[in-house]
């Protein structure tokens, strides 16, 4: 793969005007829309123009208009904060979620505020090789390897890990995208073994293009927990990786920066891959 930039180097290393010229930029996050898949957990996106063109103007026949937005902070592409998930009444690190939480603020740790912007080595695998996962497909720590090993890509302490289940093609079908059995959403991931494989590798974040990011329906949710709770490993969903799958980029720099919700368990997410 062609490399305009070292990939182990730090942005100092870099000429700005060498990466803005020479670097192909992948929009990893998918768009909003009313109706768009959201999780039956979390409150759906909602969009409404606030003053359309001509409800007022200037003497000289200029006007604006303007919009307003509501949305889960786990809706659209987005990254989980550490305070997600709890288990046994704490959060990672042993915090007591009962003293750290209040409807009116949020948690005052592992807040999504609290997360910097992102930029690190970023890795793809294409667990779906061109085509589309069955709902059923579980991705082992054995596979996840396999699928590396394939690839030649390394994986190395502090990298940003996403798959790929091909599951991004259905996101104008909403639908089809969340596909509920019973309720809840069912959708091809890894399984505690392949999150136990990424957080054996030192992962800083890991992700992918499904609403779960794990193998759905699972209730009690083992690989939220093994990577939130457990690691303090972020979780990445409903990315858009067609784009680094078709031209086979499987190594790049990963640059996202979550928005700055104070209290927040998660935050929506713009992220890019620069390769």
């Amino acid at each position: 793969m062609r490399r305009p930039f070292p990939l182990r180097c730090t942005l100092g290393d870099v000429q700005p005007s060498t990466l803005a010229r020479d670097a192909r930029v992948y929009d990893l996050a998918q768009p909003y829309y009313v109706g768009m898949p959201h999780h039956p957990s979390h409150p759906p996106y909602l969009y409404s123009m606030t003053k359309k063109h001509g409800d007022m103007h200037s003497p000289a026949g200029n006007s604006s208009a303007a919009d307003a937005i509501a949305l889960g902070s786990h809706v659209g592409t987005h990254i989980d904060g550490f305070g997600h998930f709890s288990c046994g009444g704490k959060l990672h690190g042993g915090h007591v979620a009962a003293d750290v939480q209040s409807y009116g603020g949020g948690l005052t740790v592992h807040t999504a505020e609290e997360i910097a912007p992102i930029v690190r080595r970023g890795v793809l695998l294409d667990a779906a090789k061109d085509g589309v996962l069955r709902e059923d497909a579980v991705l082992t720590g054995d596979a996840l390897q396999v699928i590396a090993a394939e690839q030649g890509t390394a994986i190395e302490a502090g990298d940003v890990v996403l798959i790929r289940t091909g599951w991004a093609q259905y996101w104008e079908d909403a639908t089809r995208y969340i596909n509920a059995v019973r309720g809840t959403p069912a959708g091809p991931g890894p399984d505690l073994s392949g999150a136990k494989w990424l957080s054996a590798q030192g992962v800083f974040a890991a992700g992918s293009d499904t609403v779960a990011f794990e193998r759905v329906p699972a209730h009690d949710m083992p690989v939220h927990i093994h990577l939130l709770f457990e690691k303090g490993i972020h979780i990445i969903e409903a990315l858009d990786l067609e784009g680094l799958a078709r031209d086979r980029v499987y190594e790049f720099l990963f640059v996202g920066a979550p928005l700055k919700l104070r209290g927040g368990t998660g935050a929506p997410l713009r992220p890019l891959a620069l390769a």
